[in-house]
């Protein structure tokens, strides 16, 4: 039995899914109170490239972790204007959750986190 739930494991393609419920939210757990994550109702700007073509929802987090943020794109990002829609791609589940990392970055760092290129990546 244990073998067979292995090899239905291994079968599974390497690349992710596009979002399997479009329009569900999506929601990341940010360290500091709610008014913080949204200053006088502000977004920050990787929420800011989306116009306002994304609901946001803040609030305490479970056991006082923080701050709860979700977003969702309505209609599953199918109506996205301009460049939002252009951003997205054909993945907006995607996109939105990259977007609640780089803010997740962005308030509790002050920035957001880029890697560093390995030696691999420069000039031979």
């Amino acid at each position: 039995m244990a073998g067979a739930l292995v090899r239905r494991h291994r079968h599974r393609p390497a690349t992710a899914a596009p979002e399997p419920r479009p329009g569900r939210w999506q929601v990341v757990t940010v360290a500091g109170r709610p008014e913080e994550v949204l200053p006088r109702g502000r977004r920050p700007e990787p929420l800011r490239r989306l116009g306002g073509g994304v609901e946001l929802c803040a609030g305490p987090a479970p056991g006082g972790r923080g701050t709860e943020l979700a977003a969702r794109l309505p209609n599953g990002g199918a109506a996205l204007p301009g460049l939002a829609a252009h951003l997205v791609g054909d993945d907006p589940g995607r996109f939105l959750r990259q977007v609640l990392r780089e803010t997740k970055q962005l308030v509790e760092t002050g920035e957001v986190l880029r890697a560093d290129r390995s030696r691999l990546d420069g000039p031979g």
